[in-house]
């Protein structure tokens, strides 16, 4: 057959293709919106991507309806398993204010889809300083606010749970995988978890004061 002719029974699958999703998944979140042509990709093969990661200890977790996609390791392995297994996906230590934060971010995107209107929660910076205010002890420098407020955004950013919105850099939009990873568990231990978290500003603010 003529190198130029196609053949009727070869798959129309372009190759690489799995490769190209797999080391896709493995640097991070895939969005939809962000890379449409990648996230047909991932659906067309969704079965072959849960095998080929499930060789590394890793599951694929899909939410098709908010539109994105990552690896997460699996649960359940016993301990002659896990340590056979390199870790892919690293869990990083989330700082106090990351972690505030973030349950904020949280809460504020369920009261929000408790909602009706728009399916995008944007928040602009001044927002999230009065979220996190109320946390802080009284008396606060205005300007070390914003600038940590600033710190602990970028560091969200990286993370992949918001991303600023082009052109408008005090403006944020908090991705909705933060619902994959700050569960309705975690939320339902919401006011213990603020409660523990004022109890650390108690303690900071009296050995300040010492």
């Amino acid at each position: 057959m003529n190198p130029s002719e196609s053949d009727p029974n070869q798959t129309t699958k372009p190759q690489g293709s799995l490769s190209t999703v797999v080391v896709s998944l493995l640097k991070g979140v895939l969005y939809k919106d962000e890379n449409p042509a990648l996230w047909s990709s991932l659906l067309n093969l969704k079965a072959s991507v849960m095998d080929y990661v499930a060789v590394m200890g890793l599951d694929l977790t899909i939410d098709e309806a908010e539109g994105y996609a990552f690896l997460r390791s699996r649960e359940g392995l016993d301990e002659d398993e896990a340590s056979a297994i390199p870790r892919l996906v690293a869990r990083r230590q989330l700082s106090y204010p990351v972690s505030l934060l973030l349950a904020l971010l949280r809460k504020k995107l369920a009261e929000f889809d408790a909602g009706v209107g728009d399916t995008r929660l944007i928040l602009s910076r001044d927002d999230v300083v009065e979220l996190i205010r109320i946390f802080l002890p009284e008396g606060s420098n205005e300007v070390k606010l914003i600038d940590q407020v600033d710190t602990t955004l970028n560091k969200i950013a990286e993370l992949g749970f918001i991303r600023r919105l082009r052109g408008q850099n005090q403006m944020i939009e908090v991705r909705r995988i933060i619902k994959a990873f700050v569960d309705a568990q975690w939320l339902s231990d919401f006011d213990q978890r603020l409660a523990e978290y004022r109890a650390k500003n108690t303690q900071l603010q009296e050995e300040s004061d010492v």
